[in-house]
């Protein structure tokens, strides 16, 4: 009986080293999908797989990944990522990658006419409805998807959004955009020089008679279960709403950023939620979070791969990487 009972523990022990050996060993699979519609959207997902990955330029980026890898049978959860006005599906490829490794499937997805190719949503009253309702449905797509839909644990679901991506996520989890308020942020003398510049000048149509009604903007998802969001738009939100969000928050603010200022934006979603997790990234511009370029890029809000002086981009993502993973562990249980 003993002896039996020693067998036994072995298995398990053996069958637990396995498991985590086999965690440690998943690589970053990658395909492309498009969800149809009106507006198709282009969508990158990242998976775990144990078909060897490389290096693989694309553009700007330089992703580690094995191209249509077959996927593991199991998975932590779901992932969706938004990127900034004017991105792509490629610009934190490298946290796609992170989590990738560690069970995920990840989303992310290039905004219809608000990518590198297409602005024309960013001068528009939808801007503040329609990139959350992008995001929602790319969810609804990979839950009926016939290789993804059984494999995406219910209820393990999250988001990371950059920037514009970072009002989207937190817009998901609840947070109302009131277009008005960016209006009257901008108004002379605004102390947002970067942003009022961007996006003040169309504040106007974005709350004229074109503007969708305030219901509009109430797009949470109550399927998205918990957010990281990443030099956040944030001027934008209601109070009342921001007071309602309840889902588990990491909030990130860069402490150089001339973009978005912290103090408007990132620390302001700090005071009206104060369960959330905050940091502000010493020395950090706003494009910190964005994974590094291979070459500069000329953008309106300056190149997305340039640094202060003395900051280290990469030695920053894998902190961010390792701290991004720990809370999606934490909270899609």
């Amino acid at each position: 009986m003993h002896k039996a009972k020693r067998a036994l523990c072995a298995l398990f022990a053996g069958l637990t080293v396995g498991v985590s050996a086999q965690a440690q060993d998943f690589q970053a699979g990658l395909r492309m999908i498009t969800v149809p519609g009106a507006e198709p959207i282009p969508v990158a997902l990242f998976y775990p797989t144990l078909s060897p990955a490389k290096a693989i330029p694309m553009g700007p980026f330089t992703p580690t990944v094995s191209m249509s890898g077959a996927p593991v049978s199991a998975l932590k959860g779901l992932v969706l990522v938004s990127h900034g006005t004017g991105g792509s599906e490629l610009g934190h490829h490298n946290l796609a990658e992170r989590l990738a490794q560690h069970g995920y499937l990840v989303a992310a997805l290039q905004h219809p006419r608000d990518n590198y190719r297409d602005r024309s949503l960013h001068a528009t009253a939808a801007f503040f409805s329609e990139r959350p309702k992008q995001v929602s449905r790319v969810l609804d797509a990979l839950l009926a998807h016939p290789e993804w839909k059984d494999k995406i644990p219910s209820g393990r679901i999250g988001a990371i959004g950059h920037s514009a991506g970072g009002y989207t996520v937190v817009a998901l989890g609840g947070g109302v955009a009131d277009p008005s308020r960016m209006a009257s942020h901008c108004k002379p003398p605004a102390d947002d020089a970067v942003f009022c510049s961007l996006g003040g000048e169309t504040a106007k149509q974005r709350v004229g008679e074109a503007a969708p009604v305030a219901a509009d903007y109430a797009v949470a998802d109550s399927r998205i279960r918990a957010v990281v969001t990443m030099a956040p738009l944030a001027v934008v939100f209601t109070e009342e709403s921001l007071a309602r969000i309840k889902v588990p928050m990491q909030i990130y603010t860069a402490e150089r950023d001339t973009v978005l200022k912290g103090r408007y934006h990132g620390e302001r979603l700090r005071t009206a939620t104060p369960n959330a997790g905050f940091e502000q990234v010493d020395n950090a511009g706003h494009f910190a979070f964005m994974a590094q370029t291979n070459f500069p890029i000329a953008a309106d809000a300056g190149d997305p791969g340039a640094n202060p002086p003395g900051f280290d981009r990469q030695a920053f993502h894998r902190r961010l990487e390792q701290e991004v993973t720990a809370f999606f562990d934490r909270h899609l249980r």
